[in-house]
């Protein structure tokens, strides 16, 4: 009987009422909201992750899973390297020399860093560089650049673009910087304008010579991993203790931070939306309880139980709440599909990394979306559920 009371006033309170429209039309404003409120963060949720993703991958080719580099005053040696690949014969290495230079072409002046690298190592484990090498051999002292250096220096290939170091040569009563030119034979796109600006690669032979390297000394060598988190406990164990070795989530942990705080600060700020809605819920069941107090007052007399007209302003409460979040749930779904099938939003891909918008909603943001709302449409059903038991029956049966 007690499920069949409450069913029958949900159903009879979630009615149309000519005589108070108002409260029909609350209880669908609180509806739409919530709904509305729920699609809205289901979207910002998948758009912030999709850029965590986007900017991850990006991160991780150009910063590379693991590197191992030399502590203060020594280097890495090809016995090092040869070591390292006996141990973990599972991981691709490319060992590397790098240095600050500037790139000069006409009047044209500008900053970067080159590497020396090993091109059939290095495009094993770095996809961006292998797409600017493509297929071909290069020489000893060719060079690839980054996207935006091609553009403003206006480098084609086969040119020259002179190159100026930070070592210096003697020359007679002074220091003359050390200067080679370099021939262009092409560029990559990482989707990062910071590497494409900057970054430049070239065969590991020349720059050793130029900055006058021994053979086999490398200033590190940069490691591919599937599971770098699990990978760099177990060469710490190995490594010798003139080695160290740096994740490429530790070398840009100020810039994830960034991106998990905005995250949680965004998920905040659009949960207020569904609260600000859940205030209809509470608002259109205080005035049904008002507008039913006569009637709720007879049914107490007649025998219901307290507990009964609570769960039942409870469940309709819930009803009208959970509808919305079932709604919005499919809004939600339905927004994600159209803006991940069609460009309705072209984005600059030298700013953003993509053209694309990322969209990538995971099960957990997901599921604390709904536990979130959840919470939010439960407290707001509650109070005016337990105001309904606080009726005067004697007082309201004898005024009303």
């Amino acid at each position: 009987m007690k499920q069949n009371l409450n069913t029958y006033l949900v159903k009879k309170y979630l009615r149309f009422d000519k005589s108070q429209p108002f409260i029909s039309i609350i209880s669908l404003l609180a509806f739409l909201g919530v709904s509305i409120g729920l699609m809205v963060l289901m979207v910002a949720m998948a758009i912030m992750n999709g850029f965590d993703k986007e900017f991850e991958k990006k991160l991780f080719t150009m910063n590379y899973p693991l590197s191992i580099y030399a502590s203060s005053f020594t280097s890495v040696a090809q016995d090092d390297l040869a070591f390292l690949q006996s141990e973990f014969p599972q991981l691709k290495f490319s060992p590397y020399i790098s240095t600050q230079v500037i790139i000069k072409k006409g009047s044209k002046l500008e900053g970067g860093l080159l590497f020396g690298v090993d091109f059939a190592k290095e495009i094993e484990i770095n996809s961006v560089v292998k797409e600017g090498v493509k297929d071909k051999k290069l020489e000893k002292y060719d060079i690839i650049t980054g996207s935006e250096i091609e553009r403003s220096h206006h480098l084609k290939l086969e040119d020259k673009a002179t190159l100026i170091f930070t070592k210096n040569d003697p020359g007679g009563m002074s220091l003359i910087p050390k200067m080679k030119r370099f021939n262009f034979q092409g560029s990559f796109h990482s989707g990062l304008i910071a590497y494409d600006k900057t970054y430049m690669y070239t065969p590991i032979e020349g720059l050793a010579q130029i900055l006058q390297y021994k053979e086999g000394e490398f200033d590190g060598i940069h490691v591919y991993s599937d599971k770098p988190l699990e990978d760099i406990e177990k060469i710490k164990k190995v490594l010798p203790s003139h080695l160290g070795v740096v994740g490429w989530w530790q070398m840009n942990g100020n810039f994830f931070a960034a991106l998990a705080l905005e995250k949680r600060s965004l998920f905040i700020v659009l949960m207020l939306i569904i609260l600000i809605a859940s205030l209809n819920i509470v608002s259109s069941l205080l005035m049904t309880v008002m507008n039913r107090r006569k009637e709720i007052a007879l049914l107490l007399s007649l025998g219901a139980y307290k507990s009964e007209i609570k769960s039942t302003f409870f469940y309709l409460g819930m009803v009208i709440g959970g509808g919305g979040m079932i709604f919005g749930t499919i809004l939600g779904f339905v927004s994600l599909y159209i803006l991940g099938s069609f460009d309705l939003i072209s984005l600059p891909a030298d700013v953003y990394g993509t053209s694309k918008l990322p969209l990538e909603l995971s099960s957990l943001d997901f599921g604390l979306i709904l536990l979130g709302t959840t919470a939010i449409v439960a407290l707001s059903s509650y109070y005016p559920a337990y105001k309904a038991t606080q009726i005067n029956v004697l007082d309201t049966l004898r005024n009303e």
